[in-house]
């Protein structure tokens, strides 16, 4: 039963998104813009902000501020109620949500119309240790957490003198080569070449960088020449690339791999992937890979009054009959787009459509002056990919662009900065926290 007064009370439909990852963030702007007047929006995420998360590698890098990639919900949905909160359950029949808010409170809403965007989480594989001694890649917390753990086993291996330690502290292992893990183990030796420059005693010192997949490349979902380009630049800045090859165990001396080598590390990035936020397989509705059924409009059958999009639904690609999108940006922000027109459509605003989109090509960011993007199916490297990558991010943040060409600015002609922090500790960033959305393109 619902029992929120101010909703029993209402002189408006109330139409409820929860997650403002790409796709619950565009569905709550859509909805604003169409509905804002004649509808209450009500926005549910746990934090104040969207995250822009392509751009997280550049936080670890120390070449972005994290407030850059944090855009203020309040700010850019003026018209949206933000409720900061997780979402618990869902009450179908009764059509209300109940969620926890920042400090732990029970509360609930009535809805007349429901978009689920709540986005995906860490993917965990069956792997002993992996849970106890790998961090994860999907956050603020983590990328900060990340560049602090770097400088500080640099820091720490300047106080032995013991080579072998030294060597432990400077090895780095990223698991997983799609995009996150790719660009990340790409900045790792533009971080640590410019840490270990600071340290004499250090002189010599070389950081080991491995980036580990068991598929045939890295990028597999990429064109090859991207994939190559994107390897040939890894392998130049001393990254070794190893394919078909992932952890067996983890330890906290190392990690054993699957083709039986053991490096003793005491850095494990997980960029394995991810999987959708288990908070769609308590509704008794149908799933599809862990994902909410819905149909070409978004909807879900038999629901008139829920919608969902993003990592979260199974949405089917019209233009790959058979199949269903795949969990990236790019689908999640036209998604979010879609959903919010036909949501309003609902209430008799416009009209309603079928979600098709065509992939427009991807960026990857590689640090330094490299990159690989194919714009319109074109592929580039090198600068001119360089210069795409950072147009389209530009123009896809939705806010803060004018402080984040800055930075980048001031990146060209200044050193890198490698004060560690120490703001976020790793109990803070377990592997096995909710993650946001999704990145990529």
């Amino acid at each position: 039963m619902v029992t929120d007064a101010a909703f029993r009370d209402r002189q408006r439909a109330r139409i409820i998104v929860v997650g403002a990852g790409f796709a619950g963030f565009e569905a709550a702007r859509g909805l604003s813009r169409t509905a804002g007047d004649a509808a209450e929006i009500v926005l549910i995420n746990p934090t104040n902000y969207f995250l822009y998360l392509p751009l997280l590698p550049d936080v670890a890098a120390g070449t972005l501020d994290p407030r850059r990639i944090a855009v203020s919900l309040a700010q850019t949905l003026p018209k949206v109620r933000l409720v900061l909160g997780s979402v618990e359950g869902i009450d179908l029949p009764g059509r209300a949500v109940t969620y926890l808010d920042a400090e732990g409170n029970s509360g609930t809403l009535g809805y007349d119309r429901l978009v689920l965007a709540a986005g995906s989480v860490n993917k965990l594989l069956p792997v002993p240790g992996i849970d106890e001694f790998a961090h994860g890649f999907r956050g603020i917390p983590e990328a900060v957490y990340l560049r602090d753990h770097i400088t500080c086993q640099v820091a720490l291996a300047d106080t032995t003198d013991d080579q072998a330690e030294r060597d432990q502290r400077c090895t780095f292992v990223v698991v997983g080569a799609g995009y996150t893990g790719t660009e990340v183990a790409a900045q790792g030796p533009l971080i640590t070449d410019a840490l270990l420059r600071h340290r004499p005693r250090l002189a010599g010192q070389k950081a080991r960088w491995l980036l580990l997949d068991t598929a045939k490349r890295v990028l597999p979902t990429l064109d090859e020449r991207l994939s190559r380009s994107s390897d040939r630049v890894l392998r130049r800045r001393g990254v070794e690339v190893m394919m078909g090859v992932s952890v067996k165990e983890a330890t906290r001396e190392g990690v054993l791999l699957t083709d039986g080598e053991f490096v003793r590390t005491r850095s494990l990035i997980w960029c394995v992937g991810v999987h959708p936020d288990p908070l769609v397989s308590g509704l008794d509705l149908p799933l599809q890979q862990g994902r909410l059924v819905v149909d070409e409009f978004l909807g879900v059958p038999d629901h008139p009054e829920l919608f969902a999009c993003g990592d979260i639904a199974a949405v089917p690609d019209l233009t790959r009959p058979g199949e269903v999108t795949a969990m990236t940006a790019q689908h999640a922000t036209r998604q979010g787009k879609r959903a919010a027109a036909n949501v309003a459509a609902s209430f008799g605003v416009g009209e309603r459509r079928a979600y098709k989109h065509h992939d427009l090509g991807f960026v990857v960011d590689l640090g330094g002056a490299q990159a690989a993007a194919n714009p319109l199916r074109v592929p580039l490297s090198g600068l001119p990919a360089k210069a795409v990558t950072r147009g389209y991010h530009l123009l896809a943040m939705p806010g803060n662009r004018v402080r984040t060409a800055a930075d980048w600015a001031l990146n060209t002609v200044l050193p890198r900065e490698s004060a560690e922090l120490d703001l976020v500790r790793g109990a803070a960033v377990p592997l096995d926290s909710p993650a946001p959305e999704l990145p990529h393109r």
